[in-house]
C-alpha cells in the first residue's frame, strides 16, 4: 500500500481523473481523504476555468463574418486616474489558444498573473498593438474622446487588419464592422487579453513614473485618487503628468 505522502505527491501533479484514483476514493486514512478533497476542489476549479475559456472563444467566434476571419478585441486601462496616460490595446487571437486558459478581465487577476499572461498573449497573438494616450490629449479632448481616439490608433497599428472589432463598451471611429460589448472583458477572450495588455503596460509606465516622482506613490495607486495621492497633491501640488481637466487638480490650478 502506498503511503499518504506518496499519494499526496501523485495527486499534486495529476491533471485529470485516472483509473488509479478509484482506490484513493475508498482509502479511509485521514491524510488521504484530505489530499483527495484538496485534489477534487482543484480539479473542479480548473474544469470551470477551462469551460469559461471555451465560452469566451465561442463568444468571439460568433462575430466572425466568415470562417477564418480575424476578430480584434479592444480595451483600455486608466480612464479614471488623476495622473498618467490612458492606455488602450487591440488583440487578434488565433481560433484555438490553450496557453491562454485563465485569461480574464485584468481587474480580476493579480499583478503577477497579469504580467505572465501579458507575455503569453504577445507570444501567441496573431497581432497586438498598445497605444499610450497622453495627458495633454486627455485634457484637450476629454477622457472619453481621448480613449476613443487611442483605441482607433491601437486598431490602425495592428500589423494584421481585422475583419471585425469587438470593444469593451466603446464605439471606435474606424471603417471596420464592430460591436460595443457591455462588460466585454468578462465575455470575450480577445477583449480580456486586450485589457491585460493595456493594464500591464500602464502599470509599468506608472512604476517608472514613480522613480521620477516618488513622493506621489504612483507605484502603489497608479495615479488613482487614493487618500495617499490626494495628500501628496495637497503637499506638493500637481506634476506635468497630472490631468489638469480632472478635479481636484483643476481647482488647484485655478487657485
Amino acid at each position: 500500500m502506498k503511503t499518504v505522502k506518496e499519494i499526496t505527491s501523485e495527486l499534486k501533479v495529476a491533471q485529470k481523473y485516472e483509473e488509479w484514483m478509484k482506490e484513493i476514493e475508498k482509502d479511509e486514512r485521514a491524510g488521504v481523504k484530505k489530499a483527495w478533497i484538496s485534489w477534487l476542489n482543484r480539479y473542479e476549479k480548473q474544469k470551470k476555468i477551462i469551460e469559461e475559456h471555451h465560452h469566451k472563444i465561442q463568444f468571439d467566434a460568433s462575430f466572425r463574418p466568415f470562417k477564418g476571419a480575424y476578430v480584434a478585441g479592444v480595451d483600455e486601462a486608466g480612464r479614471g486616474p488623476l495622473a498618467g496616460p490612458v492606455v488602450t490595446a487591440a488583440v487578434i487571437l488565433p481560433e484555438e489558444c490553450n496557453p491562454l486558459i485563465g485569461v480574464n478581465d485584468s481587474k480580476q487577476l493579480s499583478k503577477h498573473t497579469r504580467a505572465e499572461f501579458a507575455l503569453r498573449i504577445k507570444e501567441h497573438a496573431v497581432a497586438y498593438s498598445i497605444h499610450f494616450q497622453s495627458v495633454e490629449a486627455i485634457d484637450k479632448y476629454n477622457i472619453y474622446e481621448a480613449t476613443k481616439q487611442s483605441m482607433k490608433e491601437s486598431i490602425l497599428n495592428l500589423h494584421t487588419e481585422p475583419h471585425y472589432i469587438i470593444a469593451d463598451a466603446m464605439e471606435i471611429p474606424v471603417n471596420i464592422p464592430q460591436s460595443s460589448i457591455i462588460k466585454g472583458d468578462t465575455k470575450s477572450l480577445a477583449i480580456a487579453a486586450a485589457s491585460i495588455l493595456a493594464k500591464h503596460a500602464r502599470d509599468e509606465y506608472m512604476e517608472q513614473l514613480h522613480k521620477e516622482f516618488p513622493e506621489y506613490g504612483f507605484d502603489k495607486h497608479a495615479g488613482y485618487g487614493t487618500s495617499q495621492h490626494l495628500d501628496a497633491l495637497e503637499k506638493f501640488g500637481p506634476t506635468e503628468h497630472h490631468r489638469k481637466s480632472f478635479e481636484p487638480i483643476k481647482t488647484m490650478i485655478l487657485k
